[in-house]
């Protein structure tokens, strides 16, 4: 491109800010509409404006029966692949279609009908995908929970969500152990106010669950008698699901995703972004029970019409740190998408990367790189040893795809590490003060987004509209707040450096330690507590509790310590990664009470700090920063 020349990308950026309408209009004639939107935004619904307003649709029937009507039924559609199972199985849109619309019959003949709820506790496998798309296709409303929860944070999920139905499996397999998920979810509905009619299990041949007569069904049972339904026409803001995120307050936030905007964002990005299309294959290395496996497990590459991977196994001892190159190998992979994490564990396990060199790569294009910040030496260190493109984007739930991203179909941009490169079209990036006011390049504040918010985000919280305002909205008045810090550099490109809340980042999975905070306080020797994220070289970070004893307290520090960590891992699941936890005879803070949490945590991660003015007492910041030591965190400079 010769100097001056404007880029494509420039040209459908500027285009998306100026003149959105026109924009998003064009996305939206990519996809069938049931009824064409006249209305393409409506910024009077407050606070962010809404898409498509008018507009009617069907998410199932664009992700599967418009391919097959355009004569692409005999494609692949989903590859199943499950090293801890040794299975591999492929479905064409219209063998997915099919099993999709049957298992929308059964859910159609336990009552269930637009709008009701049906929440899916499964692990990763095709069954979870069929239910998903089946609530799509008659317009329920699905809220899958990871496995890996425990039943307290389950039984949250159901009495807020009040499904009607459940669907779920015997069990998950993880790499040396499976995981029995039916006395989970058993013990989960007795925890619930709100008790579900029915649940649906697959009885998977590793372990076979013990149902209850009155309420369970397998999943072969509830599909046999079953007639095939077809797909409900919905409006454009009908929702399609909610996924819980963690929230500040500990409390999780039922984020809702609109059927019209999602559809028309998600197949856009599989173009822009990711640069694959109709019959590429593309494998996003995450769960269905986070955001990533809703955009781009599921609903991006099958709206596109790419082949999607399904993957039940880990980066490294399934069975090797080879495992990824394995599935790319194998399914000629072109766009591929993970968390660092992943990576780090890799390279860890093979530093070499020595089993690069076992299998042929030639179809792999492109490394996206989300879920956290990406680390300038993750990205070199991948981009040395795959010689591709390492492309680091940032997104979130709430977003439901990127908010800044390199955008491959349009032509890469120069990378710079540590930088998830420019704001994607759609999005106005602003690093805004405490007062709202925009801070010049280079600055670090928040980083928060012009209304209105780009097809795709998300509509509401679900049954929470106030909270809905509070979290996101009236921070900065006219942006959405994305509750991460960073600087905008002079070339526009965006760097997140750190959470503005109390939100971890392990391994790619956002969790809230005030969440945690809350589950040690439930202990009877705990009288108060902080759990702060600390940096860690292979999941991004991980929680550390400091823990203050009631007086007279008469067990041994380290079997308190022990039951902690237990109950966080009963409470809140294995997912949380917490495993350091020590006893401090006091917690520093200010003196209006508030626990300096941040400072403890640049202590731990052993960043330079400054010692609050408001702090009461900094012989306790020295006690802590002694404690730290004592678990193999700080170098004592308090």
């Amino acid at each position: 491109m010769s100097k001056g020349e404007v880029s494509e990308f420039e040209k459908a950026y500027t285009e998306s800010i100026q003149n959105p309408e026109k924009f998003w209009f064009s996305a939206s004639q990519e996809i069938d509409w049931f009824k064409s939107p006249t209305r393409i935004l409506d910024v009077d619904v407050a606070p962010h404006g809404q898409w498509f307003v008018d507009g009617e649709l069907n998410t199932c029937h664009n992700a599967l029966d418009r391919h097959i009507s355009a004569g692409r039924g005999d494609n692949t559609a989903l590859i199943y692949d499950s090293p801890v199972t040794s299975k591999i199985k492929k479905f064409s849109f219209t063998e997915l279609r099919d099993e999709v619309a049957l298992c929308a019959g059964a859910l159609n003949q336990l009552g269930i009908v637009k709008g009701d709820r049906v929440i899916i506790y499964m692990p990763m496998i095709p069954e979870t995908i069929i239910a998903m798309l089946a609530c799509a296709r008659i317009g329920a409303i699905h809220g899958v929970v990871f496995g890996g929860f425990a039943s307290t944070e389950l039984a949250v999920r159901i009495d807020d969500a009040r499904p009607k139905a459940i669907i779920s499996a015997s069990c998950g397999i993880e790499v040396n152990r499976i995981i029995s998920y039916m006395p989970l979810l058993n013990e989960a509905i007795d925890i619930a106010k709100h008790k579900p009619g029915n649940v649906v299990v697959v009885q998977r041949p590793e372990l076979k669950s013990e149902l209850k007569n009155d309420r369970d069904l397998s999943w072969e049972d509830a599909l046999e008698s079953a007639t095939p339904a077809e797909c409900v026409s919905l409006k454009s803001t009908d929702p399609l699901y909610i996924l819980y995120t963690s929230g500040t307050t500990g409390l999780p936030k039922g984020v809702v995703r609109d059927n019209g905007g999602h559809a028309v964002a998600l197949n856009y990005t599989m173009k822009a972004i990711y640069d694959v299309d109709v019959g590429d294959v593309y494998w996003a290395a995450s769960d269905v029970g986070w955001v990533v496996g809703h955009s781009y497990i599921v609903y991006g590459p099958l709206l596109r019409g790419c082949t999607t991977v399904l993957y039940e196994g880990k980066p490294v001892g399934t069975p090797d740190a080879g495992a990824f190159w394995r599935v790319i190998s194998d399914h000629k992979v072109k766009a591929f998408f993970t968390a660092p994490t992943a990576f780090r564990a890799i390279k860890k396990e093979d530093p070499n990367a020595s089993f690069i060199k076992k299998y042929d790569l030639s179809h792999f294009a492109l490394l996206f790189l989300a879920g956290e910040r990406t680390d300038p030496d993750t990205l070199e260190w991948a981009q040395e040893k795959l010689q591709r493109p390492v492309i680091d984007h940032w997104w979130q739930t709430e977003t439901g795809w990127s908010i800044a991203a390199n955008c491959a179909g349009y032509g890469l941009c120069p990378i710079k590490p540590g930088s998830p490169t420019l704001p994607a079209p759609g999005w106005q990036l602003d690093v805004l003060n405490e007062k709202c006011e925009p801070l010049p390049s280079g600055e670090v504040g928040a980083l928060c987004g012009k209304l209105p918010m780009p097809p795709g985000s998300m509509l509401t919280l679900w049954e929470a509209p106030e909270r809905f305002i509070t979290s996101y909205f009236a921070e900065y008045p006219g942006y959405y707040k994305t509750a991460d810090a960073g600087y905008i550099d002079d070339d526009g490109y965006v760097f997140v450096m750190s959470r503005t809340d109390d939100i971890i980042n392990v391994a790619g999975h956002r969790l809230s330690t005030g969440g945690m905070e809350e589950v040690l306080s439930c202990h009877n020797d705990v009288a108060e507590c902080a759990v702060i994220g600390v940096s860690d070289s292979l999941k991004g970070q991980i929680p550390v509790g400091l823990i203050v004893l009631t007086v007279g307290a008469e067990k041994e520090h380290s079997e308190i310590i022990d039951e902690c960590i237990q109950l966080v891992r009963e409470k809140i699941g294995p997912v949380a990664s917490f495993k350091k936890a020590a006893i401090v005879s006091n917690l520093p803070k200010t003196r209006s009470g508030k626990i300096l949490r941040g400072t403890m945590q640049k202590i731990a991660d052993n960043e330079d700090f400054r010692i609050p003015a408001t702090i009461e007492d900094v012989s306790v910041l020295e006690q802590v920063d002694l404690v730290l030591q004592g678990i193999g965190l700080s170098n004592s400079r308090v």
